[in-house]
């Protein structure tokens, strides 16, 4: 079987494979696009450092959902073991937001849409194993969001007039737990992937499931493909989305 056949051959069992894993999907589902844009440089075998800058959207592809900009330094503590921190500027489209009185019907107050900041540290460890030319990794992220107050627009229906509403500040910890499997597909240009990642706080709070390809030109120039189906907690508000991904990494 050559390279890229067993490539087409794998991907298509990834992608059974995560259809069975799935939830049956909602027409209520979002859908949206991640873009991002990294440059990284590796000082030694050991370490290295990135930084990148990424785009997201919702609402069908038609809102934006947030920019961000962000760089991480990472060292290879053992040949399998990888430990990492960052740092994020999160710039969001926080929703509108419409309360209703107590009988359900009459409107209460309307928080349109706002742009706000947020401030996400992070912690990385990473174990990888190798077989043959199947890699297996385990990612367990600790990450810890904080949220400025600010002071936004809200329309009271009772006064009919606009008014001041303060979102205040807010700190958020939470626990990534990633499992990652990749091929390295000889005479192929095209390394497909899967993972599922776990975001917990105190209850699993959205699960990801991601298949997609990577693709190394020259070296320097690295490009990846995906999809993500991303599988909100029974306490959020949150649709549940699938998202369109593609990446572009410089290394110099």
């Amino acid at each position: 079987m050559g390279g890229c056949e067993g490539k087409r051959l794998i991907t298509c069992l990834l992608v059974l494979l995560c259809a069975a894993c799935f939830p049956t999907l909602s027409l209520a589902d979002d859908a949206g696009l991640v873009a991002s844009v990294e440059a990284s440089h590796k000082f030694s075998k050991k370490l290295s450092a990135g930084l990148e800058t990424e785009f997201r959207s919702r609402n069908n592809f038609r809102t934006a959902d947030r920019v961000s900009i962000g760089g991480d330094v990472s060292y290879k503590v053992l040949p399998w073991l990888k430990a990492a921190v960052g740092y994020e500027l999160l710039i969001d489209n926080n929703k509108e937001k419409l309360t209703f009185q107590d009988d359900g019907v009459t409107y209460n107050n309307w928080r349109p849409s706002y742009w706000g900041t947020r401030h996400r540290f992070n912690f990385t460890l990473t174990a990888s194993y190798k077989i043959q030319r199947v890699e297996l990794s385990l990612r367990e992220r600790w990450q810890y969001t904080y949220r400025p107050a600010k002071i936004t627009d809200n329309f009271d229906f009772d006064e009919a007039m606009w008014e001041d509403d303060e979102v205040k500040g807010k700190g958020k910890n939470v626990l990534r737990s990633r499992f990652q499997i990749e091929w390295d597909i000889p005479k192929c240009k095209f390394d497909p992937f899967a993972s599922v990642e776990f975001h917990t706080t105190r209850e699993l709070e959205k699960t990801r499931f991601i298949v997609g390809v990577d693709h190394t030109l020259k070296k320097k120039h690295a490009f990846k493909f995906f999809y993500r189906y991303q599988l909100t907690g029974s306490g959020s508000d949150e649709a549940n989305i699938h998202l369109l991904g593609l990446g572009y990494t410089y290394k110099f």
